[in-house]
């Protein structure tokens, strides 16, 4: 079924960005290999792209970005890394366009957008957003780390883990109590800069996948952040981010079903050339009758994707909209990706071959961003249960 979502506009923006891909990530000399091993994407990669206008792109022409307040454009960069198998820097740049940005356009008052928002659509400046704390998981309410006001600073003390970007970061967005009597309206949020005195950053995580994503734990003693580094209001924190989960989740379902597009697509490549008892095994009834079954459900769920999108552009996405493409998206990715390794066979297993990232990349994304048990929790309770 033809898509409908995407205007000549985005399709050129396509293009172009495709081109950065092969020429600036993957490469030739296989770069991208390179940044898996090493577990980081080199900083100037992240300018490279905000030269190309492939980051912050809803930044306001006047701070340096385009002013493209439309999300197809982020759903096309989405698409396109997965498409290129090199889902762990597209997950450093959706982190940074769909997920950090919004706040920024939303909270930063005018100096603060003019401090910030020019650096973070060229790349000179990237960002991160630290909630979860070790021990803590979704219950962001129990969180621990502590900013109380002193003067014209706030004083952080405080840890966090599985931050994405966390190493690379110069901007992190801080969830901190500031009233430790109250639960959720007591979070504040604070954007803590790289070199700030107190603000460390541990190991880099060794994770199942997406190994070119660093993944980091922050720490924060007695870091002194002024106080024209609070986003929004004091107290505000969690409706903030309450706020700017739906297109967080959608982000993860859209990159969700471009996983499983693109796994599909280099199944159907393998099994018409990989011969077995003399014809090709995409000829057999099961791998016939397996494929079609992946086809029909990753074409149903883009087609529900397209339309959250559209409702995202339209201000009406809702919690429980999103939450349901999350959760679905990201177990259809999970269930893609794990047949068409079988289908692949011994090669499936192989990292040479990208379906066998897939497979590793794929497992998280049931879990951040909410994991989908949450998920099926906000879905039931729409339901008056």
């Amino acid at each position: 079924m033809r898509r409908r979502l995407f205007e000549d506009v985005h399709e050129d923006f396509r293009a172009s960005f495709r081109t950065f891909l092969d020429r600036e990530v993957v490469g030739e000399d296989g770069r991208y290999g390179e940044w898996e091993r090493a577990g980081i994407v080199p900083r100037e990669v992240f300018a490279l792209a905000g030269r190309g206008g492939f980051l912050g792109m809803a930044v306001p022409e006047k701070e340096g970005g385009a002013g493209a307040e439309d999300f197809r454009f982020n759903l096309v960069i989405g698409e396109e890394t997965q498409r290129a198998g090199v889902g762990g820097f597209g997950l450093g740049i959706t982190l940074h366009n769909d997920i950090c940005l919004p706040y920024f356009l939303t909270y930063c008052d005018a100096e603060q957008s003019a401090r910030w928002l020019g650096g973070i659509a060229s790349g000179e400046l990237i960002t991160a957003i630290a909630m979860t704390e070790p021990g803590i998981g979704s219950d962001l309410a129990a969180m621990s780390t502590r900013a109380v006001r002193d003067g014209e600073d706030y004083v952080v003390d405080g840890t966090k883990t599985f931050i994405t970007n966390g190493i690379n970061a110069d901007l992190v967005i801080v969830a901190a109590k500031t009233d430790p009597a109250e639960r959720h309206r007591g979070i504040s949020l604070l954007v803590i800069e790289r070199g700030m005195e107190g603000f460390e950053r541990g190991r880099n995580l060794e994770k199942i996948g997406q190994h070119a994503q660093d993944t980091a734990e922050l720490s924060f003693s007695e870091v002194r952040v002024p106080a024209a580094n609070l986003l929004g209001e004091e107290g505000e924190g969690f409706r903030y981010l309450v706020s700017n989960l739906p297109q967080e989740r959608l982000s993860i379902a859209a990159s969700a079903v471009a996983a499983a597009e693109a796994a599909l697509g280099w199944t159907l490549d393998y099994v018409r050339e990989r011969r077995a008892f003399g014809q090709p095994i995409g000829s057999f009834q099961s791998s016939r009758f397996a494929l079609a079954e992946l086809r029909t459900e990753v074409d149903i769920a883009q087609a529900y994707v397209d339309r959250c999108a559209e409702a995202l552009n339209e201000g009406e996405l809702t919690a429980e909209d999103a939450a349901m493409a999350k959760w679905w998206c990201t177990e259809l990715q999970g269930r893609v990706v794990d047949r068409c390794v079988q289908l692949h066979g011994g090669y499936g297993y192989m990292l040479e071959y990208p379906i066998a990232r897939a497979y590793a990349d794929a497992r998280v994304t049931r879990i951040y961003g909410g994991s989908n048990e949450i998920m099926k929790e906000i879905v039931g309770r729409s339901l008056g249960l």
